[in-house]
């Protein structure tokens, strides 16, 4: 799977999500040590506001091998982002993000 050695979108943007995703809040599961608050209703993911962008839940090297060390807790726009799209057509910001750190296109499927 080619997120497990990418990592190139955790390094790449910020994540922003609603305040109820964390495990502070009723229901919800991100875990609040890890994120900063944006505005009044939204947080970010530590570490994707900086430059250069790099979320703090990331572990690994770059185009080798990565993890996420909260992969069930991470927020919702973490879970909503995927290499493949609709019907195997690569993700364009994905192949933008592989491009920042020096890694190919994925091919479609």
């Amino acid at each position: 799977m080619p997120c497990q050695t990418c990592g190139a979108c955790c390094a790449s943007f910020r994540v922003s999500f609603h305040h109820s995703q964390l495990d502070s809040e009723v229901g919800g599961y991100v875990p609040a040590m890890l994120a900063d608050e944006e505005t009044a209703s939204t947080c970010r993911m530590r570490g994707t506001d900086r430059s250069p962008p790099r979320c703090v839940a990331l572990q690994g090297e770059i185009g080798e091998r990565v993890s996420c060390a909260i992969y069930e807790f991470r927020p919702d726009p973490c879970r909503d982002f995927a290499a493949h799209g609709v019907h195997g057509i690569q993700n364009e910001a994905c192949n933008q993000a592989r491009a920042r750190h020096g890694l190919p296109r994925l091919a479609d499927h």
